[in-house]
């Protein structure tokens, strides 16, 4: 009887011990399969992970480049002494300071191009004037005798003095001198009704008559 149960309990723990081999080779066996797939998705992310960051560190840096180029232009940003303590300047100070600077080259370009516009006008005016004084002197070249009968410096003068004193009756009749600002605008008002072209060229007129009934 003792040999017949050990017999049954044997078979028994032969039985138990197929059927849990034959369970556990049916079994997918993911532990491997982890073992073989994990490194590589590790490595995927990983690659993912270092491109992005050296793409960031890319942007970091070119945005820092960016702004040490602004402070070595602008004049205004000057590098600061730190070994005493100064505060580096801020990307917001950058960029206000590169913008006030920029604003003004814009004045100044401005302000020159308006200076070169008036230089090109007097360099006008100094041509016409060069080509009156070549014919001018063209002239006289071609007539050395011409203007030997020239009137006197006393006769001229007294034309000159006939316009002037034209001239002061109607300005001193329309000057009031009782305050500077009065009289700046009796000045103007003056110049605007007795010194039209018209009314001088009558002034002129009648003071050349008169001096012509004088001489002759």
């Amino acid at each position: 009887a003792l040999f017949m149960e050990n017999a049954r309990k044997g078979s028994i723990v032969s039985r138990a011990n197929s059927i849990g081999s034959t369970s556990a080779s049916s079994v997918p066996n993911t532990d491997d399969e982890d073992s073989d797939q994990e490194p590589f998705k590790e490595s995927y992310k990983d690659r993912r992970r270092r491109a992005h960051t050296q793409a960031e560190q890319k942007r970091r840096d070119a945005i820092k480049k960016g702004y040490d180029d602004l402070q070595a232009i602008v004049p205004t940003c000057e590098q600061q002494d730190f070994s005493i303590g100064s505060p580096k300047l801020s990307k917001a100070i950058v960029l206000q300071k590169t913008i006030d600077y920029i604003q003004f080259l814009h004045k100044e370009k401005k302000k020159q191009e308006e200076e070169v516009s008036t230089l090109r006008k007097d360099v006008m005016a100094l041509k016409i004037m060069k080509v009156n004084y070549e014919q001018i002197v063209k002239a006289h070249q071609d007539n050395p005798n011409e203007g030997k009968d020239q009137i006197t410096d006393e006769v001229k003068f007294n034309v000159f003095q006939g316009i002037m004193d034209s001239l002061f009756q109607s300005f001193n009749a329309s000057i009031s001198v009782t305050s500077f600002q009065e009289l700046s605008a009796c000045v103007f008002s003056w110049i605007e009704e007795h010194c039209k072209p018209q009314t001088l060229r009558d002034v002129v007129l009648g003071v050349l008559h008169q001096v012509k009934s004088q001489l002759y």
